[in-house]
């Protein structure tokens, strides 16, 4: 016994004192490697504030809410590290003696049942877990996994490290009930009071003699801190394995994440930041120096949060799972992009640290460092792989430990474009007919109204018809879509009726309009994005623009959440908030109609050949309407409000609604690998057998039509669904056919 004692205490002293050591040094290599981000002010307070969010998401874990399994599950295994942590600090005295129970605390009897009742539960929570992933891997095997690309090896790992601290934890519970029992000082609480839920197998052992009792105690401790300790030598030796580091970095993470009321991000893009932190604007970058650099063209140009990022990823592929480029055959995936740069940032980080990156007025490059061999896209990240995203911010909705993917694919995309010039030829052409017309279509600004021709009234011009916005209810901005695109057009001119209907005062700007410069932003453009901004500001503040209504999804995002950055606030609605409020306010009234006018209203909406409107539909959320500013019910209701109207989902809606593949400025671009993911999405809303499909935002509507016009021919012969906006139905029902 007193040889065994010495061996197990050698043991347990020499692996405490490496594990602990090897541990502070990947930490310190962490911290180090995140210091070379650049500065982000604006992520340490408000402290409350970001505390009690932080509280909420850990807690709460609302980013599981879709999959409440996993979020059980994991729930309950991350509870039992800071529980079960009592049990290890209680079998380093059991070594020494095995009848060791902490002091005040080691019998008190709320704590042990927590403990026990966390301990079977992290056990169930891990095997479910362990099952989960190789079910997963093997119902969807390769690219269709959303383990692909993960280490599993690591995963492994991690799990059974989990799993043998967890039941070492409960054999030692049923040991110490055991002991208990056999000494008459301690027989008392050998009971279901003090072993509620190990008193069943513990009283089986009760009559083995104490001797090899105490052995097994010491053995089962020793192993116990062993395989937490070889966890500590093993994620201190890869500080880049996130899978591990995540239940740490997690924390400070999610504490500085971009939106202290504890939403995604997503929304507004991050403004373009200086060396310092700052955002830039256009008066700023005339005082620039010769050296800086736009936006992240190497890894120390991400902000040390971006690096934390990267650091913390878990591996765990959600991102990857609902992203429509990876699910649609193209190179990105968000999973690997992050994988790429965070092996990237702690190979390099000790090289830059030795040059001086991330020091108080260090220069943008590091001495002795080549730019050139520093570049993040070509020598990390492929350049498809850049500019394959939609910026849909599936990715980021789905993340549980908050990383911004989107803001970093921007950010890259921003040091292309403005210091490489380096970006698909297809955008050159969209940014010279932004530059010269307003509009990515490069038409003519005076076409601007021609969507209006033709209507039985007059739509009132600022300017012209009306002296400015002051008087109105609304402004009516129609966008670059709604005033050029010929599908688009007929919901501006759908949304013009049901104003004029419902008695609303509104007026656009025609040829005053210019496009809000989304597709530039998302495109990395950020200068144009900027310019056009400033002008659109300047004339909304001069005609006093307070209430705006849009149609397109990516207009209201713009006007809403980003040009506040720039000084331009206003108060913005989506047509379908507003559409939806005058169906309430019974202002405007639909109404049923007979099946002998459906060919009328058919023709009366521009929609052509399809299935009756009074049939099913179902309903795509626009990426920028829904995920982005969290706009789901509004169209809903106004479905529900038609008489004869039956919605049904497609299987992937709401917050995992999946892309059309127009956002990012992907729309000016082709798409050169695997499937279109319009198509993807076209024939998921086709599969629903709904004659309607139905969205809120021009975009969704040009790349849906296309959509189904690329769908091979149903069996039956029967004819494709047609594709309209809400406003269009809306309008077939409140001016029924006469």
């Amino acid at each position: 016994m007193d040889i065994l004692r010495a061996v197990a205490i050698s043991l347990v002293v020499i692996g405490s004192v490496v594990g602990v050591a090897i541990f502070a040094r990947g930490l310190r290599e962490i911290v180090r490697t995140v210091r070379i981000g650049r500065p982000a002010p604006e992520r340490a307070r408000p402290i409350g504030t970001r505390l009690g969010v932080l509280a909420r998401e850990v807690l709460g874990h609302e980013r599981f809410a879709n999959r409440p399994d996993i979020k059980v599950a994991h729930w309950v295994v991350m509870v039992s590290f800071p529980v079960l942590f009592l049990t290890l600090v209680t079998g380093y005295g059991q070594v020494a003696r095995p009848t060791y129970s902490l002091p005040l605390i080691g019998h008190f009897i709320p704590l042990e049942w927590a403990i026990e009742a966390i301990g079977w539960a992290s056990l169930l929570g891990i095997l479910m877990l362990i099952v989960i992933r190789q079910v997963t891997r093997l119902r969807r095997p390769g690219r269709s996994s959303r383990f692909f690309g993960s280490n599993q090896g690591q995963a492994y790992f991690v799990e059974a490290t989990v799993l043998a601290v967890v039941l070492c934890a409960l054999t030692l519970r049923g040991l110490e009930y055991a002991l208990a029992a056999q000494l008459p000082d301690t027989a008392h609480l050998a009971s279901a009071w003090h072993f509620p839920l190990t008193a069943w197998f513990g009283a089986s052992w009760v009559a083995v003699d104490r001797g090899t009792l105490e052995v097994v105690v010491i053995v089962v401790s020793t192993v116990k801190i062993l395989v937490s300790m070889s966890w500590f030598v093993v994620v201190g030796l890869q500080p880049s394995m996130g899978v591990a580091w995540h239940r740490f970095l997690a924390v400070v993470n999610i504490y500085a994440r971009r939106e202290t009321d504890g939403a995604p991000a997503l929304g507004a893009l991050q403004p373009m930041r200086g060396a310092d932190g700052r955002p830039l604007d256009l008066t700023s970058l005339e005082d620039l120096p010769d050296d800086v650099r736009l936006g992240v063209g190497a890894i120390e140009d991400f902000t040390w949060k971006g690096l934390l990022d990267f650091a913390t990823c878990t591996e765990c592929g959600r991102c990857q799972d609902q992203c429509p480029a990876w699910n649609t055959a193209k190179p990105l995936s968000p999973k690997l992009l992050t994988l790429a740069l965070r092996d990237h940032a702690f190979a390099t980080a000790p090289y830059l640290q030795a040059a001086g990156a991330g020091a108080p007025g260090a220069p943008a490059t590091p001495s002795g460092i080549d730019p050139h061999a520093m570049r993040l896209i070509d020598n990390v990240i492929d350049p498809e792989v850049l500019w394959a995203c939609t910026t849909c911010g599936a990715c980021v909705e789905q993340c549980p430990v908050d990383i911004e993917h989107v803001d970093a694919i921007v950010d890259m995309r921003r040091y292309e474009v403005l210091m490489e010039s380096a970006f698909p030829s297809e955008l050159g052409g969209m940014f010279t007919k932004l530059e010269r017309k307003g509009n990515p279509w490069g038409m003519a600004p005076k076409a601007r109204l021609d969507w209006a021709k033709g209507l039985p009234f007059d739509v009132p011009v600022i300017g012209r018809d009306v002296e400015d916005a002051r008087g109105l209810d609304y402004l009516f901005w129609v966008g670059c879509a709604g005033a050029y695109e010929e599908r688009a057009k007929k919901t501006s001119r759908a949304v013009a009726e049901l104003l004029f209907t419902a008695g609303v005062s509104f007026a656009v700007l025609g040829d005053g309009e210019s496009c809000t410069g989304d597709p530039a932003r998302r495109a990395g453009n950020e200068l144009l994005f900027q310019t056009l901004a400033a002008g659109n500001i300047e004339t909304l503040d001069e005609v006093g623009a307070q209430s705006i209504v849009v149609t397109c999804a990516h207009c209201f995002n713009t006007l809403s959440r980003e040009y506040p950055q720039l000084g331009g606030r206003y108060e913005v609605i989506h047509h379908t908030e507003l559409l939806n409020r005058l169906v309430a306010e019974d202002r405007l009234t639909p109404v049923p109609f007979e099946a002998a006018d459906v060919a009328q209203v058919m023709t009366l909406a521009g929609a052509g050949t399809g299935t009756s409107p009074g049939q099913t539909v179902t309903y795509h959320d626009p990426c920028y309407l829904g995920r982005h500013n969290k706009i789901y019910a509004p169209p809903r209701d106004l479905l529900g409000a038609l008489p004869g109207v039956e919605l049904t989902e497609m299987p992937r809606n709401s917050e995992r609604s999946f892309c059309c593949g127009a956002g990012g400025a992907r729309m000016w671009m082709e798409e050169k690998t695997g499937t279109r993911i319009n198509a993807a999405r076209a024939e998921e809303a086709v599969a629903t057998g709904a004659g309607t499909i139905v969205t809120a935002c021009p975009f969704c509507t040009v790349m849906l039509g296309d959509g189904v016009a690329g769908l091979p021919a149903g069996a039956d012969g029967a004819p494709a669904p047609r594709v309209v906006d809400v406003a269009q139905l809306l309008l077939e029902r409140v001016r029924p056919p006469v």
